[in-house]
Formats: structure tokens, sequence, C-alpha cells
């Protein structure tokens, strides 16, 4: 009777905390957001970006210059569509995509792969080191950031994990990996498509 007593008391105390966990969700929280945008610095693109024939050869260059920039333009330009209010329940959400933007100018050359394991590479480890070497240029409080990690032109979609982050302390609220589908005209729309997917799926972390 005492070990039942006892086992009875450990679940409940399990469950509490957990529902506990549940209950400080930064996704359901009432806390203020910073959107900072997508960080494509450990981005792999698996497949040829020559098959969109809109781009023509694309080169590194020009998906750190043109490419990346336009994409997390979006989010500022296009907000009804790319509502991040929306899919973290905040009725609106502070915006520094300067912070990813920085990064992004530091990304390397070898974005482009033609190996599929490059799709899903990164761990939680990898997005924490990422945090803590990050320049959030002043910033304080929770932000979010969505690390693209793989752009699969055979799977048709992108891969990518979204964090949130304290800002101040550089560290990991948060995260958690997931996927969305691509689809569109053109280069630029089709991978659009994908990151407004992964942005949907923040409940999901």
């Amino acid at each position: 009777m005492k070990h039942t007593l006892g086992f009875l008391l450990l679940f409940c105390l399990c469950a509490g905390t957990l529902f506990a966990q549940k209950n400080t969700d930064v996704v359901r929280s009432d806390e203020p957001i910073t959107w900072l945008g997508l960080d494509f610095t450990m981005c792999r693109f698996i497949g040829d970006a020559h098959q969109f024939k809109d781009a023509g050869e694309i080169t590194p260059n020009e998906m750190r210059d043109k490419y990346y920039p336009s994409w997390n333009q979006l989010f500022i330009n296009e907000q009804k569509k790319y509502d991040v209010a929306k899919y973290v329940h905040r009725s609106s959400v502070n915006y520094a995509t300067n912070v990813t933007d920085q990064a992004n100018d530091k990304s390397g050359k070898d974005v482009f792969s033609n190996d599929p394991s490059n799709y899903s590479r990164l761990s939680r480890t990898d997005i924490e080191k990422a945090v803590r070497n990050y320049d959030f240029k002043g910033n304080k409080g929770i932000g979010m950031i969505i690390f693209i990690e793989g752009m699969s032109k055979g799977k048709e979609e992108a891969s990518g994990w979204i964090a949130f982050v304290d800002m101040g302390k550089k560290q990991i609220l948060q995260t958690g990996r997931v996927t969305g589908d691509a689809g569109g005209f053109g280069f630029r729309n089709y991978w659009a498509k994908a990151f407004l997917n992964l942005l949907k799926k923040a409940d999901d972390i």
C-alpha cells in the first residue's frame, strides 16, 4: 500500500511538472517576442538550383547577397501573409531582422550540396552553439529565429530549427526541428512558401 501511494505521489508530481512546462511554453505565453528573421549560416541547398529557369546559374554569393535578404524582407514587406504575430499567438511582435542579416552576410561558400544527409544534420547542440555566438545588437527579451537547415529540391521542402532565445543571456528557451513544403513560381517564391510553412509550425516545437 505504501508503495502504491508513493507511486501515485510521484506520478502526480511528474504530471504537475509537465503541466507547468506546458503552461510556460514561449508560444503560449504573453511575453513580448522580437522576430529576428531567417538564419542561413548553416543552410545547405541539396539538388540543382539551375532547374529554376528564372534564376539561371545561382552562385553562393548570389544566395548570400540577393536571396537571403529578399526572403527576410518578405516578413517585413508582406506582414499580412508572413504573419509572425499570428503564429506565435500575439497581437503584434517587434522586428529586428538586422540581427540575422548581419549573420547571413558572413555565411560561407559551401551552401550547395549533393549529399542528401545534409538535409537533416543539425542538432540542438548546434543551435545552442550558434545562439551563444550571436550578436543580438543590444536587443533584450525573447527573440525568435528560424535557423534554415536544408533546402531540398528532391523533397520539395525545407527543414529548419525554430528557436526562441533569451537575447540578453544568449540562451535557448525553446527550440525544435520542423519541415515545410515548398511551392510556387520562380526560385524566390518557391522557397518563400517553405519558409512560411516552417513559421506556421511554431506550435509544434
